[in-house]
């Protein structure tokens, strides 16, 4: 159930903090240029059963402004930052106002997102150097790494403050690649807009695609049937396997142990390729359309147990072996209270004893028919992470072939809806591999996208990466990061 309120700025701050003393977490800020003014959208959820509040707030086009909510979220101050550089909005008495998308040769005075923006203008001089912490005093010095690495990762730069080996502090610097997904999503058809939200993050195209229609569906009142809806889930924990079982096979070779990533690179090969039979694309495009999904093929159950098996044999091997162990054991601890406080998603959240935070379970877009036992780890460290990814995975295929029972290979589709049915904006949530995703769509007059915005779980966990390496050292980075493993392309729209 979703409804609406509208209210003045003034409001903003007690209704907010209502919403999240009653349990609700805020999922999404979107602003929107309408005409003469701007309003903004805050999307506060919880479940089960499944609740969506939206507030919004209209704002003088001439002096946009609103009251910050940073002090009562964390997210909420990402969010207004973010707005802050794309939009000009200014959240008023925001505790860190600098800019977190636009880096600091970017144009004063320039905000992409405004529709008489115009064309990017050449970039500037740098307004002056980026107000990293300073440190000083006897065998304390600094360590700077990226934005360019030496793998096929995308840009990110890391500062580390350090004395001896181990980590003072690390602050984390993205939107080095930001490319404007949400402007690029601006005036697209609902079919165009599809190949766009699969490739928001590359490893996450069934997660973003069905966020991304589950928002189109409310949008347009489609009512999707239920084959399509069992054929959709059954992705998803396709998406969620090939995915884990990397992860696994990575934090293995971060400790030594590359023979162990061998086998699992191995296993997930096997994967992508049962992917390619089932959409016909090794990352599961195509699977996931507006009103229904299209299935090539289906898994074969004899196929799953003999992967499910390797995979559990590969886990059981890498816990064997002490060196492995001993490393994952207490690396990098991101406690509860933290991971609560910055907003953490997916298996960082549960790696760290925070059990409600799965959208299959809060907010379920079909039917399982089936308990889904969500795994939850209290350590908090690269082993809860680890297992916790581990324990996915048998879920993950048990799933699978539940879901499957029944199913059929083909296209199943909802009816076209008439013109101007719907309510014109919808919200889709879906449990992605690393954690919940939120799109929130708006459609125009024409039945175009006037307004896209999605947010990937890797927006609310990139915090959590430096809050867990205070008093590691410095070796144990790539483990940690790899530990996370945040999509730099969700995180960078």
């Amino acid at each position: 159930m979703r409804t609406v309120h509208e209210i003045s700025t003034s409001e903003l701050p007690h209704r907010a903090a209502e919403l999240l003393r009653d349990g609700h977490r805020l999922a999404l800020v979107a602003a929107h240029h309408d005409e003469d003014r701007i309003r903004v959208v805050y999307l506060f959820v919880a479940g089960p059963p499944d609740v969506r509040t939206e507030l919004h707030v209209h704002l003088d086009a001439g002096q946009p402004e609103v009251p910050t909510l940073a002090h009562l979220s964390f997210p909420a101050g990402r969010f207004e930052r973010e707005m802050r550089d794309l939009f000009g909005i200014v959240p008023l008495d925001h505790p860190m106002p600098r800019r977190l998308v636009r880096h600091f040769h970017w144009p004063r005075g320039w905000y992409p997102m405004l529709p008489d923006a115009g064309p990017p203008p050449p970039f500037a001089e740098q307004e002056g150097p980026y107000p990293f912490l300073e440190v000083e005093g006897d065998g304390v010095y600094e360590i700077p790494v990226g934005p360019v690495h030496a793998g096929l990762i995308e840009p990110g730069h890391f500062r580390f403050s350090v004395v001896g080996e181990t980590i003072l502090k690390l602050k984390a610097r993205l939107w080095f690649v930001h490319k404007g997904i949400e402007k690029l999503f601006q005036g697209r058809s609902i079919a165009a807009g599809l190949p766009l939200a699969e490739r928001i993050s590359g490893d996450t195209a069934v997660g973003h695609a069905l966020a991304y229609c589950l928002a189109v569906e409310e949008a347009t009142g489609m009512q999707v049937p239920a084959a399509a809806q069992r054929a959709r889930a059954m992705l998803l924990e396709l998406e969620r396997l090939h995915n884990h079982v990397a992860d696994l096979g990575m934090l293995c070779n971060d400790v030594g142990h590359s023979i162990l990533n061998a086998h699992a690179q191995r296993v997930r090969e096997q994967l992508l390729r049962l992917n390619a039979e089932i959409t016909g694309h090794r990352l599961l495009r195509g699977g996931v359309v507006p009103g229904g999904a299209a299935l090539h093929a289906l898994p074969d159950p004899g196929r799953l147990h003999a992967i499910g098996a390797d995979i559990r044999e590969i886990a059981h091997l890498a816990l064997d072996q002490s060196t492995v162990r001993d490393r994952f054991t207490g690396t990098a601890v991101l406690t509860a209270d933290a991971a609560r406080d910055i907003g953490c998603l997916g298996y960082v959240a549960r790696a760290s004893g925070l059990p409600g935070t799965d959208a299959r379970i809060s907010h379920p877009f079909t039917m399982y028919d089936t308990e889904i036992a969500v795994p939850v780890r209290d350590t908090g460290d690269v082993l809860a992470r680890f297992l916790v990814r581990a324990e996915e995975i048998d879920i993950s295929l048990a799933l699978i072939e539940h879901l499957t029972d029944g199913l059929a290979p083909g296209a199943v589709l909802a009816p076209t809806p008439p013109p101007g049915a719907g309510p014109g904006t919808g919200v889709g949530i879906a449990e992605g591999w690393r954690g919940t995703i939120t799109t929130r769509i708006e459609l125009g007059p024409d039945r175009k996208l006037s307004r896209a915005k999605p947010v990937d779980p890797s927006f609310f966990n990139w915090p959590a990466l430096p809050v867990a390496l205070t008093d590691t050292i410095v070796p144990d980075f790539p483990l940690t990061n790899k530990s996370f493993n945040l999509s730099y392309a969700g995180n960078d729209l």
